[in-house]
């Protein structure tokens, strides 16, 4: 069975990457298309910056971002980056179901809680059964 393509309200990823931002923005829900017409940040544009870099090959290291505000746009599709969710740099690969997103969404920074079974003393049905 083929695959299907994945489009991007009714735009194939070629047609998305030969836009420009402004373009783009007008597909973006509204939140996201605010965001992007304020410009971006400095940090926005050395993340750009090196994605440029890294998808040319000139630059050899990880991408790695504290840049959880930034959106997915079509140039960034297909990078790995490395986004920090407060305690670690999680991978993170760049995907067409991911445009429109910001990084920050990608990059969870909660953790499901694991609690072990009770100490003794825990409890006060605990505390008669210390084994000794």
């Amino acid at each position: 069975m083929a695959r299907k393509e994945y489009t991007y309200r009714g735009k194939s990823i070629e047609q998305l990457k030969a836009m420009d931002i402004k373009e783009f923005t007008e597909l973006l829900p509204a939140r996201q298309r605010r965001s992007l017409l304020r410009g971006f940040s400095e940090d926005q544009k050395i993340l750009l910056l090196k994605i440029k870099k890294a998808k040319d090959g000139k630059f050899k290291k990880n991408i790695r971002t504290h840049c959880r505000d930034m959106i997915v746009i079509p140039e960034m599709i297909g990078v790995m980056i490395y986004i920090h969710n407060g305690k670690a740099f999680v991978p993170v690969d760049l995907l067409p179901d991911t445009l429109g997103f910001y990084l920050g969404e990608l990059a969870m920074t909660r953790s499901r809680v694991a609690h072990s079974s009770p100490g003794i003393g825990a409890s006060k049905s605990s505390a008669g059964s210390s084994k000794k």
